[in-house]
């Protein structure tokens, strides 16, 4: 067995009295001289590296530094921002800004500085700004920096981020960078990222992967994708628009070979002229022409329902025509595919808010969930990076359509904890009823807070005595407020009774709310499905946001006091007498 010990130092001390021959106190023994070469050698290494870092900072284009502009030479635009380069470190580390750099003809002058588009230069696929600024990190300082997990991770609270779209998305950026700028080192370092991702993603998001790998002749990657994609539920359709035709056709020749596809009955005479019919609704569709597809749907015995028209229109066509599609009410909007995906759900994956918004108003359920258990919000989550979500909106700007997604469907989501009724279907403990009854907690905490003892005595009357105030809130910061805790010897069935019982006694008192005070209740449903969503956590966002948010909640209060005031001017005596006997009752 080896025996380690202790390294010891390759350089010794001594006194003075030991010292011979000028060695002004130190002793270095011969055999240490290259390690101690080695080491001077690395502390200068990342001396350099860090120098070299500290100027890549100072060319961000959100410094305004005179260092900046005074000693960078050339500028790349890369989605609208200048990002300041030096022309030698790119041209000593990549063969493809040294050969970019010697053609005059791709660059403009602008302040006497070469001007590159990003855009302009690719050959093909898209390197966006963060994911530019991580190569530019690698060429100027030699490491490789970690992925922002403002860009490169989602915001679904529950998702691990180790294949979600955001983090894949980032990564083919990088890749993209790596193959187009000839950096070969980081091509390899990519390469087994997007292998990672291959199994464990979902098949989706599997495509941007395969795109890369087909256009940078990555053939280890490509006949991975190819497997997986083969090996999925995806449809003809979706390969032919989603995949170049030499991907499809090799994608369909592996099927042909899989052992499920020998059960497959060859297609009959029948068969074949429905898909030609289908075939037909969705190219009318492509041409955005909804007479035509009338037109087919009258002449045939085939549906919208039978053609996915609707779930086509959504993934494929304008929201305009997609609009006059659902208009023309033949179609079930909660229809699912093969897949199991509802019209909602490719909405989502398509992140659309006009389409979105079109779908709920003509009442589509908000809370199927696919056969993997997400909703149509969870899917908007999972493809929303924080970057955009928390993008802050100036005032005349247009907002993120990422956000906009997401709040229209947890509003419509709160929309639908609003009436008497809250049935809760799945066997699991899904994402709907957790937000149902965080939706009846906040509210009645709102109640309890603005007229303590009217809503302590409809709490006393429904048995929900132990509502806390802001659970939202709460639970984020890890009291008894989160909802999601369980006892470790409660079992999921049990979990789930609780909280239906739970729900029911929010109910009962929303409801005596709504009976003996009307008027504050019509306030309060107003302010959750209008003001809610912004002031779940008052203290977040910037300081503006936090004094916007505590503005409307003081107008909120004196709204409320307002409208109690009236309930009780309209109270019948001998009713006001009633609530006030039975408050001594239950004091």
């Amino acid at each position: 067995m080896a025996n380690y010990s202790e390294p010891s130092s390759s350089l010794s001390f001594t006194s003075p009295s030991h010292v011979s021959n000028g060695s002004n106190g130190y002793n270095i023994s011969s055999s240490s001289i290259p390690e101690t070469r080695t080491n001077l050698e690395i502390i200068s290494l990342n001396k350099l590296s860090s120098h070299l870092e500290k100027l890549l900072i100072q060319t961000d284009s959100n410094s305004n530094s005179d260092f900046n502009s005074s000693y960078s030479d050339a500028v790349i635009v890369v989605e609208g921002n200048h990002v300041c380069i030096h022309r030698c470190i790119l041209a000593a580390r990549s063969k493809f800004f040294c050969n970019l750099f010697n053609e005059s003809k791709d660059s403009v002058e602008e302040d006497g500085k070469s001007k590159y588009i990003m855009s302009e230069i690719l050959p093909f696929g898209n390197v966006g700004y963060d994911a530019f600024l991580v190569f530019l990190n690698y060429l100027y300082t030699g490491k490789m920096k970690s992925s922002p997990p403002e860009v490169s991770t989602c915001i679904h609270g529950e998702c691990p981020h180790d294949a979600c779209r955001p983090a894949i998305a980032f990564a083919v950026e990088l890749m993209y960078a790596s193959v187009i700028f000839q950096v070969p080192e980081l091509v390899s370092l990519f390469q087994r990222r997007l292998l990672n991702f291959i199994e464990k993603a979902f098949v989706e998001d599997v495509i941007p992967i395969l795109l890369v790998a087909f256009h940078c002749e990555l053939t280890h990657i490509l006949t991975q994708c190819i497997h997986r994609v083969a090996r999925s539920d995806l449809d003809d359709i979706t390969l032919e628009k989603s995949l170049p035709p030499e991907a499809t056709r090799d994608v369909k020749s592996l099927r042909n070979t899989l052992p499920e596809s020998a059960a497959r009955e060859p297609k009959s005479e029948e068969d074949a002229l429905r898909e030609k019919r289908i075939r037909q609704i969705h190219k009318a569709l492509d041409s955005d022409d909804v007479e035509l597809v009338k037109l087919l749907l009258t002449e045939s015995n085939i549906t919208l329902d039978d053609a996915h028209g609707l779930h086509y229109a959504v993934s494929y066509c304008d929201p305009k025509v997609v609009k006059e599609v659902i208009d023309l009410d033949q179609a079930d909007v909660n229809r699912r595919n093969a897949r199991g995906y509802t019209v909602l759900h490719v909405a989502a994956m398509r992140k659309e808010p006009s389409i979105i918004v079109c779908l709920l108003s003509k009442q589509v359920s908000v809370f199927e969930t696919t056969r993997d258990g997400q909703n149509a919000l969870g899917i908007c989550k999972q493809l929303t990076r924080p970057k955009d979500y928390n993008t802050k909106t100036e005032h005349g700007q247009e907002t993120n359509k990422d956000r906009l997604c997401i709040e229209v469907l947890e509003r419509e989501m709160i929309r639908n904890t609003m009436g008497k009724d809250v049935i809760v279907s799945s066997s699991d403990m899904t994402e709907d009823l957790h937000m149902k009854l965080l939706h009846l907690e906040n509210r009645v905490a709102f109640a309890r807070l603005l007229f303590p003892s009217e809503a302590k005595l409809a709490m006393e009357i429904a048995n929900a005595q132990t509502t806390s105030a802001y659970p939202g809130l709460l639970a984020t910061k890890g009291s008894n407020g989160n909802l999601r805790e369980m006892d470790l010897n409660e079992t999921p069935s049990i979990q789930k009774q609780r909280l239906i019982s739970r729900m029911e006694a929010l109910l009962k008192t929303v409801e005596t709310g709504r009976r003996f005070f009307p008027h504050c209740s019509e306030v309060l449903d107003k302010f959750m499905l209008d003001d809610l969503p912004d002031l779940y956590f008052l203290e977040k966002g910037t300081p503006e946001e936090q004094v916007i948010k505590r503005s409307r909640f003081v107008e909120l209060k004196e709204d409320v006091q307002r409208a109690f005031t009236k309930d009780k001017a309209e109270l019948p005596s001998i009713l006001t007498h009633s609530i006030k006997n039975r408050a001594r009752k239950y004091s």
